[in-house]
């Protein structure tokens, strides 16, 4: 190989000035741009030595505007979930509304009135700004937002049971994502975990006898990322109820991820509402960002002492949301003042009742137009199981319909790397050596994406 060949790469100025890298970089810092001209050329370098051919100056224009461009891409963006998993914790569990991202974004791009009273013209409490319509919602007594659920149960555990004895029964003693378990968690906030029970029997008697050895408050934690089946028995909550307020203990109750709206309309075979535990408890808590249909939070409802108690914890301050979080949970969570609406506007209820007959129409619909765009892959409405996600209503599947696409020359791996290399990457699922892009959970808006994708792939065929 010629070394010569290397001193035809322009410099650096030059390449920057290019007509189609100066567009790409309209918008980019100019030490950014230049970090992706300068990785690009030692990949066209190492080409370059291996006998590719010097590229002329459009061709190499476009090329470095292409590396400039990806280079300018957030690390989060956006994403089609064509996964059928309505809550997918990789792609950022629920997704807002049209309406709630613009209200959160019209909140972030200026001031707010997030610790101000407007009434009064002095100091507010951000704690009140979602406090009054989730009481309203669960009719819990008071209520507290902090930044996740394991956070929620960390500052209840530390606010009324720090150095207690707290009885769980062992099959509740779950682990989270990220392997966060409540045992851990317990044992951070500083109260003494005293397990009852087995890991698939508990009974009343096993709390009883808990209550009469020193235990000083009982926590339930639902299994929500988990089933146990078979031989088992548990204590339900308003059971618990009656035996805290005998001995004269507080009940916890972590929820997991509690629905908003009764299971019954959404056509489910489970999941408890926040609503029916929120009055027999002392404090629950739950996640906004699963079930709920808000942003990540931590929900905490309960009795007024309660939760005042909690405000005034210290740590408090530090798992306190942001104005963002609190706009897309007051947002969210109005629509749940009548549930028939709130089944059309927020988005992960409308996915989780979509109806079969019409997600099948959608597939068909999708297919009919990709086969149009795309003649060099085969498409296909075929019936699948998707599913709620995110830890929540472990083992309820959820019929549903997706497009199953094959290509001559591609396989089903290679066509899901391709999709997922878009700028709006297509996130697909294997299913059976075929991809599938479930209708589920494509969203209104991100059709056009999905047939940008396609498009793509014809011009490459």
């Amino acid at each position: 190989m010629d070394s010569a060949i290397f001193r035809q790469i322009p410099k650096m100025d030059q390449l920057l000035e290019g007509e189609a890298v100066r567009a790409a970089a309209e918008d980019l810092p100019r030490a950014e741009a230049r970090e992706a001209v300068r990785k690009e050329l030692d990949r066209l370098r190492k080409e370059l030595a291996d006998g590719t051919a010097m590229p002329g100056e459009r061709e190499l224009d476009l090329r470095l505007a292409g590396a400039v461009r990806r280079a300018g891409q957030p690390r989060l963006r956006r994403v089609v979930n064509a996964t059928g998993i309505v809550l997918h914790t990789n792609l950022g569990r629920a997704p807002l509304s049209a309406g709630t991202a613009a209200h959160v974004a019209e909140t972030a791009a200026g001031y707010s009135n997030l610790e101000y009273d407007l009434e009064t013209g002095g100091r507010g409490s951000r704690n009140d700004l979602a406090e009054e319509l989730l009481c309203r919602v669960t009719g819990a007594e008071a209520a507290l937002v902090v930044n996740n659920n394991a956070a929620a149960v960390f500052l209840m555990l530390n606010t009324h049971a720090r150095g207690k004895k707290v009885a769980v029964s062992r099959g509740e003693l779950v682990e989270i994502g990220g392997a966060f378990r409540v045992p851990e968690i317990m044992r951070a906030s500083g109260a003494d975990l005293m397990e009852i029970g087995t890991t698939n029997k508990t009974h009343p008697e096993d709390y009883r006898r808990a209550l009469d050895n020193g235990a000083q408050a009982i926590l339930k934690v639902h299994t929500s990322n988990f089933r146990v089946t078979g031989f088992t028995a548990s204590v339900e909550a308003e059971e618990l109820a009656g035996l805290a307020e005998e001995y004269g203990v507080p009940l916890f109750y972590d929820l997991g991820s509690a629905l908003p709206v009764r299971k019954e309309m959404l056509g489910l075979p489970e999941g408890i509402f926040a609503g029916d535990a929120a009055p027999v408890c002392d404090v629950c808590c739950f996640s906004g960002d699963k079930l709920f249909g808000a942003g990540q939070a931590g929900i905490v409802l309960g009795r007024a002492e309660a939760v005042a108690a909690m405000k005034k914890n210290q740590l408090s301050r530090i798992l306190r949301v942001d104005k963002m979080t609190l706009a897309a949970l007051e947002d969210t969570a109005r629509w749940y003042l009548d549930p028939e609406q709130a089944l059309e506007k927020v988005p992960v209820l409308r996915m989780l009742r979509a109806d079969a007959g019409r997600l099948r129409q959608d597939a068909e619909h999708m297919a009919e137009r990709l086969a149009r765009i795309c003649p060099s892959c085969a498409f296909e409405a075929v019936p699948c199981t998707d599913a709620p996600g995110g830890g929540a209503l472990p083992g309820v599947e959820l019929p549903g319909w997706a497009v199953a696409v094959s290509h001559a020359a591609r396989s089903a791996n290679e066509l899901e790397e391709f999709l997922r290399g878009r700028d709006r990457p297509v996130i697909a699922r294997i299913r059976d050596g075929r991809l599938l892009l479930s209708v589920r959970t494509v969203l209104p808006g991100d059709g056009p994406a999905v047939e940008e994708a396609f498009l793509a792939l014809e011009k490459e065929s």
